[in-house]
């Protein structure tokens, strides 16, 4: 029996997506733009797993990653790929599905961006069942920005602040101390209820604290409620057969809990890390393990943050070679990315790029597989692995 370990580089893009003229994202290029912001990228790793090749065939771009440290992958056998999204929209559920062997065809709904963005009727509806006397915001808004902007009336109201993105979401930030963390989770419920006519893929839980404008931070007990898969996923197949499915971080929320047998929460870099490197340790044989990195786009894609973002690949490098000594002789591990999200690029929205498939383990030998039509040919390739029932979408990169 084998295992297969997914690190999600959530955001992590690679540039020159085919239809990013669709998207008005031309130009993109997370990876390609943080190298050259930073004067380079201190990455021997991921470099000799194959992400610089990947992305030169993607972009035909030279990246002069500058001095490197001491790669420590050792021997082992990695292919390497870039892949395209068929999916019709650039968001983290339509990605996450995707690889999974579930592409999204059909758009979301969303809401425009100038106030007011939700329809009177659906906050009418949410305010009543919810026992809030109004919202706050009801516009497109950076998040971190807004409780800024709102967090004192907020709190001296009573009044959650409603915004939306580029995405499918509605996204609820309140005061964890003033407002309550359970009472928001139980207003996001009834805000899931109310969304579901308007075919919105998440409504978003957004706590916060801190007394004061300039003071207020969000806290690590965001919570996403997403629509349920449409479809059978890889991760039901495994499940369905008596398999593990272990979901670290924002995995469970993504899949609504479905094709899920244990969810852990973990937060920040560091403790995804640890998390995932425990559960490497003393995962059973038949399970998929599946973590995302979710700093890399909430902390530093949608902040336009070069410089975090660096660091974080930087950091996420470092840790990679820990996972070695922990594989088994036929686990395989996967590190892929849902969107882009170039923090040099206009606005604050994802960016419409390909990304990288890096698989590597002890059995494996070294190739290029060169462009992949869609995010599903991962979980293609876990089905064929885990001997499952083969997906409609994808093909094998074994």
């Amino acid at each position: 029996m084998s295992r297969v370990i997914i690190l999600m580089m959530d955001s992590f893009g690679i540039g020159n997506a085919h239809d990013a003229a669709k998207f008005d994202n031309e130009g993109a290029d997370t990876f390609g733009h943080i190298v050259e912001s930073n004067h380079g990228l201190n990455i021997p790793n991921l470099k000799a797993l194959g992400l610089v090749e990947v992305a030169h065939t993607a972009t035909g771009k030279e990246y002069n990653l500058g001095k490197q440290s001491e790669e420590k992958m050792g021997n082992i056998g990695s292919v390497k790929a870039h892949m395209s999204e068929m999916s019709v929209a650039k968001d983290t559920t339509s990605g996450h599905w995707e690889m999974a062997g579930l592409p999204v065809l059909q758009d979301w709904g969303y809401f425009k961006p100038d106030y007011p963005s939700f329809p009177a009727t659906l906050i009418k509806d949410i305010c009543k069942e919810g026992g809030i006397d109004g919202i706050l915001g009801n516009k497109a808004a950076s998040g971190t920005v807004i409780i800024q902007e709102l967090g004192e009336e907020h709190i001296k109201s009573g009044k959650p602040i409603f915004y939306t993105s580029a995405d499918s979401n509605i996204q609820i930030a309140a005061h964890e101390k003033y407002f309550g963390l359970e009472r928001l989770y139980k207003l996001c419920e009834v805000a899931y209820k109310y969304a579901k006519p308007y075919h919105i893929a998440r409504i978003i839980a957004r706590p916060f604290v801190g007394e004061k404008a300039g003071e207020f931070t969000r806290t690590a007990n965001r919570h996403d409620y997403s629509v349920k898969p449409f479809g059978e996923t890889v991760l039901d197949k495994l499940k369905n057969k008596g398999g593990n499915v272990i979901a670290i971080g924002k995995i469970n929320d993504i899949y609504a809990g479905y094709g899920i047998t244990k969810a852990l929460h973990a937060s920040g870099l560091e403790e995804l890390w640890n998390v995932t490197l425990e559960e490497v340790k003393t995962a059973p044989e038949n399970s998929i393990i599946f973590t995302n990195f979710v700093d890399f786009d909430m902390l530093w894609g949608h902040r336009r943050n070069v410089k975090g973002y660096a660091d974080g690949l930087e950091y996420f490098d470092k840790r990679l070679p820990e996972i070695l000594p922990l594989l088994r002789e036929d686990d395989i591990v996967f590190i892929t990315a849902d969107h882009g999200n170039d923090p040099t690029y206009k606005g604050t929205d994802h960016t419409r790029e390909q990304v990288p498939m890096l698989l590597f383990g002890k059995k494996i030998q070294n190739r290029f597989a060169g462009e992949s039509q869609t995010f599903a040919d991962i979980g293609q390739t876990i089905a064929t692995y885990l001997k499952l029932a083969p997906l409609k979408y994808g093909k094998s990169f074994l």
